[in-house]
């Protein structure tokens, strides 16, 4: 961002979960941020795989999850987003890497089957240190838990 912009963004910090969210509190920089994120969306498909990867990296880590409930025998990688378009050219992004993903109307991505999540793990991943928040009070696993610690968790609780 400094690349970008010179000033220090204001940081809130939630006392309850410990997210910090930033804020520039700029209008023309909201407005130049807009353009570029428009520009990537279309320019996104045609661009080399490393950048497919790490914009799916980024997607899955802000905007995923792992759900795995070994209970419910559920091991699934699952990306939330309201705007279909973004979820189409996701689904594409991951078919470019041999990924087999399917949309689920109204607002989600998802990867199944251990040879799928096999390959997510390989191609993507979640960037270390991207964890599920324990303190939740829907958290199943009530402790903080790496998202990639999970999908190995979950590839590794497949039978033979």
């Amino acid at each position: 961002m400094k690349g970008i912009y010179d000033f220090d963004p204001k940081l809130y910090v939630n006392p309850i979960t410990g997210v910090t969210k930033i804020g520039y509190n700029n209008v023309a920089l909201g407005t130049y941020l807009l353009k570029k994120a428009e520009e990537l969306l279309e320019e996104i498909e045609r661009m080399p795989r490393e950048c497919k990867r790490e914009f799916l990296r980024a997607f899955f880590d802000d905007e995923g999850c792992m759900d795995f409930r070994p209970a419910r025998n559920k091991r699934r990688v699952r990306g939330y987003q309201k705007n279909i378009r973004i979820l189409s050219i996701v689904q594409s992004l991951l078919a470019d890497l041999d990924i087999n993903a399917h949309i689920v109307l109204p607002n989600e991505v998802l990867i199944t089957g251990k040879s799928e999540l096999l390959k997510f793990q390989k191609e993507i991943n979640f960037s270390p240190g991207v964890r599920v928040n324990g303190n939740r009070s829907n958290s199943i696993w009530k402790e903080h838990v790496e998202k990639r610690d999970l999908l190995a968790r979950a590839i590794d609780s497949y039978q033979i």
